[in-house]
């Protein structure tokens, strides 16, 4: 059979405008999807995540078809199926013998690793999804003693123009309205109805594949409600854009026992697989600020996320893999506690948060950080059982914007690289957030006795012996003047109560 170019086409990249499948020729080119193993497992992923990319893959390559372009897809279960990308695509390539074989870049250093390192002669593309390339981004960062967002968020809006004033200067006079976000929700304000997808046809059948191999994964099988299509995911937009953008701007920071979703969008895992396209979307919510539908905080705050943090973590991780992966600036070496896999713990934060993860493979990004990432970092847990544990649960969740954020936002396993501090808190931040503590067995005013909080020994517990570390950081300056000026038995306390928490993370009287 006579093949001009073949096409590879990764589970994250189901875009119609995917620049590995620039100039085909439905005559002539083919274009290969496969559901591979190796990616299904090499973490234990949540269910839901792999119905997810299955049915959102299957589903685009119905939508090639419909399009005039052959596709070959390889299903999971197929007995030829040599269980790997790099594997699936040497097949087909000596099959087909064709004269070119167009992939875009991957968004994992593994993959795109096993890729190159197949033998085959590829034609590599640029991945225009993303609004900053990694040669721009390697560009920008070139000189610069340090990588702060901010600051590259800012020459982004100015690229992009968004929320600018014709004479280039931002909307309402400042580039990052951050300390406008953070609100914690009153009593009684609800978020809107959660917009549902019902399983089609296709969903069902991988459902089915994936209860038969991959049920003894941790997460809920059932209850899946995820777009799967370009039109299921731009209704999800639009239906935020109506009832959750306005909202978003006050509470993007708000946690509240029983409200997974609240006033956020639940796009990441669509717009991460190529079913939404990041420009159609800063554009939206440029758009409705210039409208006056929605407030200045609300637009800034969603299109920081995107092309300030989607963009940036994106930046840093194909800048410094693979050796970022490797960081572990505070020496942590604590296995990852078996209630981050069950949610069965007395902490009512961390059973609300790992509750709804297990229950919805979602949790927003205050929860991820302040919550469940706030305890590993306080109990000092391993940087890679954490970071896998975030990339198997979440929905959203791809290597490249899961490590960074994991091993340096909320870990500082690289040391300040990505962040200049610690994001480290007591519950008292949980407390001023969420309503989490009103539901809890431990006192969130209580430091050192046994129904204390354990987020405020554990807290101290981290400044203390990381205090050589941390203490000369400008923005830990007065955290440990505080530390200093407790008395010495205080401090005593609180570190025995640390070492008593830290001794029973997985004891049969566990926290």
């Amino acid at each position: 059979m006579s093949v001009a170019a073949l096409r590879l086409v990764l589970g994250d990249q189901l875009s119609f405008e995917l620049s590995a499948l620039d100039g085909l020729d439905p005559t002539r080119d083919r274009v290969l999807l496969a559901e591979v193993a190796e990616e299904a497992g090499h973490v234990p992923h949540h269910p839901q995540k792999i119905i997810f990319l299955f049915s959102a893959m299957r589903h685009f390559a119905e939508a090639l078809r419909k399009r005039g372009i052959t596709v070959d897809y390889v299903t999971l279960d197929d007995p030829a199926n040599s269980g790997s990308l790099a594997g699936e695509l040497a097949r087909f390539a000596a099959w087909y013998r064709p004269d070119e074989i167009h992939v875009t870049e991957a968004g994992d250093w593994r993959v795109e690793q096993a890729l190159k390192s197949s033998g085959l002669s590829i034609t590599w593309h640029a991945d225009r999804r993303f609004l900053c390339s990694r040669t721009g981004f390697a560009g920008w960062a070139s000189g610069k003693r340090q990588l702060r967002m901010e600051f590259f968020y800012r020459e982004m809006r100015r690229q992009t123009g968004l929320l600018l004033n014709p004479d280039g200067t931002p909307e309402g006079g400042v580039w990052n309205l951050d300390t406008d976000n953070r609100k914690p929700l009153p009593r009684g304000l609800h978020g809107p109805i959660t917009l549902r997808f019902a399983a089609d046809e296709t969903t069902r059948a991988v459902q089915a594949l994936v209860s038969a191999h991959f049920a003894h994964h941790y997460g809920c099988l059932d209850g899946f409600d995820y777009p799967v299509t370009h039109a299921e995911a731009e209704q999800l937009w639009l239906h935020f854009l109506d009832f959750g953008l306005a909202a978003f701007g006050d509470y993007q920071d708000a946690m509240a026992s029983g409200e997974p979703f609240l006033f956020h969008a639940r796009v990441g895992a669509a717009l991460n697989v190529g079913l939404l396209d990041l420009r159609r979307l800063c554009d939206d919510v440029d758009a409705a600020y210039r409208q006056g539908r929605v407030g200045l905080n609300a637009a800034e705050g969603f299109i920081r996320q995107l092309i300030g943090w989607r963009e940036y973590v994106r930046g840093i991780y194909w800048l410094q893999m693979p050796d970022y992966a490797q960081r572990n600036a505070l020496g942590n070496s604590r296995p990852l506690p078996e209630f981050y896999w069950t949610g069965q713990t007395r902490m009512n934060c961390m059973r609300q948060v790992i509750g709804q993860t297990l229950e919805h493979a979602y949790a927003h990004h205050i929860q991820r950080l302040m919550v469940t990432g706030n305890f590993a970092l306080l109990a000092g847990i391993a940087p890679p059982a954490l970071c896998d544990w975030y990339l198997a649960v979440y929905m959203d969740a791809f290597d490249w914007v899961e490590l960074p954020n994991v091993l340096g936002m909320v870990l500082h396993a690289d040391g300040g690289y990505l962040g200049s501090k610690p994001y480290c808190a007591s519950g008292q931040y949980i407390k001023r957030m969420s309503n989490y503590c009103q539901d809890c067995s431990y006192k969130v005013r209580e430091s050192t006795t046994d129904d204390a909080c354990p987020f405020n020994a554990l807290y101290w517990h981290f400044l203390m012996r990381h205090r050589e570390q941390l203490q000369g950081n400008p923005r830990m300056s007065m955290v440990y003047r505080n530390l200093a000026r407790m008395e010495g038995s205080k401090q005593q306390a609180l570190w025995e109560r640390g070492e008593s928490l830290l001794a029973r993370l997985d004891a049969e009287d566990a926290l």
